[in-house]
């Protein structure tokens, strides 16, 4: 297991031009024109290549150009990359240009933390891309925030094999690249960011605590598995602004151009074994992974936690025991919340969405089951378990299908839920479900003051805003009183009375 305290930067450039050699041009005059006057390459990590960026060099004139030279200003010595008609480059001369014509130029670099002589936090790396000289020179400017961070990853051994832990067993053994976290790593602060390559593990009997304002990211199919009796805290704070965030933790991937800041599947997991223990969530934000949270026979408490983009489940929840509060899970390409197995769960004041667009999606956001089925190889076998409890207060559970929740029970065991004062989307206009009793919506032990297909009117679903409208949404002052926590995610203090009841859902209404 490695330390590698790293910089990273994003920029990049390659230049593609149509460079020929059989038509007269005259030579370029400073004329050019540019689609950008200065290219902002976005953050990225040590030793990370950075995405490709684009700068159109247009010739307006008449006539076909020859621009003498083509280089970085730093020469050789930069860390930014050029390429001409497929030839890797720092400096090119006589680039041609058609009349009425024009050449792209993309960006792209890595950055070696090596070639700085001090260690800061972040600093701006800054070049010129300069075309021409003299009184005819004209430049674009390229400029790198270029951020400090902890790499965590595994060994590789010299037969080009990786460190691997085994979630099989010695006999039937599952191996996954990653490493165990050793004492001195058990502790994430908030003065780097942190970057995992493969699974980060957390031994048994230790604890990783993760601290308020941590930043932790996460490259292709790389996560945190939590082994049996070990624990996962991460203890983030409310913060001030809530745009910046600066005291929550936030999972999220390693790129970090502002065009991945939203897109699903960029990393695996964060996954509580069976028989992990004493895990909590406090604020916390995990976003664009493929699962949010797997965990399996564990108990976790979750308080302000948000989960957006998954590309199969937000928080899949195994045989487990759940206390969540201040909740919202949005935009999963399966269900937001899936419940297997049974268990004991509890939510106050959460929200379960799922606005999923970037495919068709065939699980409501919310499904609770007490059995599951799976393969054992030679046919297909049923495992059932009691639902103890499946008790959601003062919630939203909503989404753009006509059926956002399932019930999926054996007889085999227990299978105990209840929806209290909260706004449920479940329509059934060809009344397929009507003579199920799980979906009487009429009995008041099942249901006691829920709303059913009522638009919660939420600010933007599209941008993870779950806030929702006072006066027009259909879960405005239907909570119960009484119901912790009493502040909603944004801090707002909650109603607390039968005059001034509470809302459901994560946030307390507001004025558009």
């Amino acid at each position: 297991m490695r330390y590698l305290y790293g910089l990273a930067i994003l920029s990049c450039l390659i230049l593609w031009s149509s460079c020929r050699n059989d038509f007269e041009t005259v030579a370029s005059t400073g004329s050019l024109e540019f689609s950008k006057d200065t290219v902002y390459l976005d953050t990225i990590f040590s030793n990370i290549g950075s995405s490709t960026y684009n700068l159109k060099v247009y010739n307006r004139s008449d006539e076909d150009i020859n621009i003498p030279t083509v280089r970085l200003a730093e020469g050789e010595a930069s860390n930014y990359r050029l390429n001409v008609d497929g030839v890797p480059g720092k400096v090119f001369e006589n680039v041609q240009i058609l009349a009425k014509d024009s050449i792209f130029i993309f960006i792209e670099t890595t950055f070696n933390v090596n070639n700085l002589p001090t260690n800061p936090k972040e600093f701006l790396y800054t070049d010129q891309l300069l075309f021409d000289s003299g009184g005819n020179e004209q430049k674009v400017e390229l400029v790198t925030l270029v951020k400090d961070a902890v790499f965590l990853f595994p060994e590789k051994y010299p037969d080009g094999s990786y460190e691997a832990i085994n979630l099989g067993t010695d006999d039937d053994p599952f191996l996954v690249k990653g490493f165990y976290l050793e004492d001195n790593e058990l502790t994430f602060t908030n003065e780097k960011p942190y970057v995992i390559y493969g699974f980060a593990a957390v031994p048994s009997n230790k604890t990783l605590t993760v601290e308020a304002g941590a930043r932790v990211h996460f490259h292709n199919l790389s996560g945190i598995i939590v082994e049996e009796n070990g624990t996962l805290k991460t203890m983030g704070e409310k913060s001030n602004d809530p745009e910046l965030m600066e005291n929550e933790v936030i999972f999220e991937g390693d790129r970090l151009e502002p065009g991945f800041s939203d897109i699903p599947g960029q990393w695996y997991a964060i996954w509580l074994r069976s028989g992990s223990v004493n895990n909590e969530f406090k604020f916390t934000t995990i976003k664009n992974s493929t699962f949010g949270i797997r965990m399996e026979n564990s108990p976790l408490s979750l308080k302000n936690v948000q989960i957006y983009n998954s590309t199969n489940i937000g928080l899949l929840a195994i045989h487990s025991a759940i206390d969540g509060e201040n909740m919202v899970i949005n935009n999963s390409g399966q269900s937001s919340l899936a419940i297997q197995l049974g268990g004991s769960y509890t939510f106050r004041h959460c929200t379960f969405a799922n606005y999923w667009t970037e495919g068709f999606r065939s699980f409501p956001s919310v499904v609770i089951a007490n059995y599951a089925e799976y393969f054992d190889g030679s046919s297909t076998v049923t495992e059932v378990h009691d639902l103890v409890a499946a008790n959601f207060t003062n919630c939203i559970i909503y989404g753009n299908e006509r059926r956002e929740f399932g019930l999926l029970k054996d007889d085999q065991a227990i299978f105990n839920f209840k929806f209290e004062n909260s706004l449920v989307h479940f329509e059934d206009p060809t009344g397929e479900f009507s003579n199920d009793p799980l979906y009487d919506f009429t009995n008041a032990a099942l249901y006691p003051a829920t709303k059913f297909n009522i638009d919660p009117v939420f600010q933007d679903t599209e941008l993870n805003n779950f806030n929702i409208e006072s006066g027009t949404s259909g879960a405005d002052g239907i909570g119960k009183p009484g119901v912790l926590p009493t502040e909603d995610l944004n801090g707002t203090t909650r109603g607390n009375s039968q005059q001034d009841p509470p809302d459901a859902g994560a946030y307390e209404s507001i004025e558009f």
